[in-house]
């Protein structure tokens, strides 16, 4: 896969949160702020910072670079702790010592279930143990507000799902074709709501599918 061929990491979150949204931020590159992504944004200022710290025994690294030729995929890592772990992996930056590896995603908010967050934070081992022939069995998603991790289990359920947003996220970049809209309880909350007007959007498509079944029973 070339370079301009890898899609950002976060659009696996994006894609399982509604995939015409990410339709719209990929293949159009549409973007609104809303109240979320703007607080989003200011509390992640102080993770999003590349370095490494030392701490606790662990080593600490923000801002990651991560990608993998086997998902198409490509991003960065909010933090990874890497433990010192004789069953590890060797990382270049710190010597022959074998770590082993924890990622973790910063969300805004309180503590909660996100599926797409889980799968997203899924995605991102999977880059991790493809650059450093790794195994990495768990993570964590901190809520911001909370102050609080929620730990992710890396399940063959959950790295099959990478695999298959992945796929489609591949097939719609090759197909060029942003989905239908389809409102839901979802689009209240969403910064992209007055470009992708679901309810307009749906009633179009409605409208445009009644006519061509008028269209049928005339020819017939």
């Amino acid at each position: 896969m070339e370079d301009d061929r890898y899609i950002p990491l976060s659009y696996i979150s994006q894609f399982n949160y509604c995939i015409r949204r990410v339709g719209l931020l990929m293949l159009e590159q549409q973007w609104n702020d809303s109240t979320d992504t703007v607080k989003g944004t200011a509390e992640h200022k102080n993770v999003h910072t590349v370095g490494t710290e030392f701490r606790d025994g662990k080593y600490i690294l923000t801002e990651h670079e991560v990608f993998s030729k086997q998902l198409g995929l490509i991003g960065k890592c909010d933090a990874i702790e890497a433990v010192p772990d004789s069953n590890g992996t060797c990382l270049s930056l710190f010597g022959d010592q074998r770590y082993s590896l924890y990622p973790i995603e910063y969300k805004h908010g309180k503590l909660r279930t996100e599926e797409e967050y889980e799968l997203q934070l899924c995605a991102q081992a999977m880059c991790l143990e493809e650059m450093y022939s790794s195994k990495i069995a768990s993570g964590a998603v901190f809520y911001i507000n909370s102050h609080r991790r929620k730990e992710v289990a890396f399940t063959e359920k959950k790295r099959q799902g990478v695999i298959e947003t992945a796929l489609s996220l591949t097939q719609m970049l090759d197909n060029k074709q942003i989905p239908q809209a389809e409102s839901s309880p979802k689009c209240s909350r969403c910064s992209l709501k007055d470009i992708c007007m679901p309810d307009i959007s749906s009633s179009i498509s409605d409208y445009m599918k009644n006519i061509r079944k008028e269209i049928r029973r005339d020819d017939k």
